[in-house]
């Protein structure tokens, strides 16, 4: 199991969230996790 960073369940289902309403309008999962990764490293 890796470790760092813990995420609250809450955290979990919004990121979860996020990316399924990026692929119903069309995105691939691997860009959107890509943006999602982006995101957290600025």
């Amino acid at each position: 199991m890796a470790r760092g960073k813990k995420h609250t369940p809450e955290q979990i289902v919004g990121h979860l969230r996020q990316i399924e309403v990026a692929v119903a309008n069309g995105k691939t999962t691997p860009a959107t996790h890509q943006r999602r990764s982006a995101a957290r490293s600025v």
